[in-house]
């Protein structure tokens, strides 16, 4: 493997984990009253992390994380949206959301 390949492969995983550490972030201030705007935005990073767990992760085949990222990319999803209309329901979906994000961030591993 030449040097260019390692330095690349770290840069990707490097990108994932802070695209991840980001989804986690905006979960987690998405526990605050914010407004409408806020969770449209944050639906579209959510989404867009997801996928992108989803779509590096199935190259290797079905897994859990490919499932669970799956699973987060429809719930959060900003074309057709799941609407609870509680934001107590939210809340906990949030902080096992942002958990999860914190947890495959850390599982990345340099190829």
């Amino acid at each position: 493997m030449s040097l260019t390949t390692v330095n690349e492969n770290l840069e990707t995983a490097t990108k994932m984990k802070t695209l991840l550490l980001i989804c986690a972030g905006l979960l987690f201030i998405g526990l605050i009253d914010l407004p409408i705007g806020y969770y449209t935005l944050l639906r579209i990073v959510v989404t867009f992390g997801s996928v992108a767990v989803v779509v590096t992760g199935y190259e290797e085949g079905l897994s859990f994380w490919v499932i669970t990222f799956g699973l987060i990319a429809i719930l959060f999803n900003p074309f057709i949206p799941i609407y609870l209309n509680d934001k107590s329901a939210w809340m906990p979906i949030d902080i096992i959301g942002g958990i999860i994000f914190v947890i495959k961030s850390f599982t990345i591993k340099q190829k």
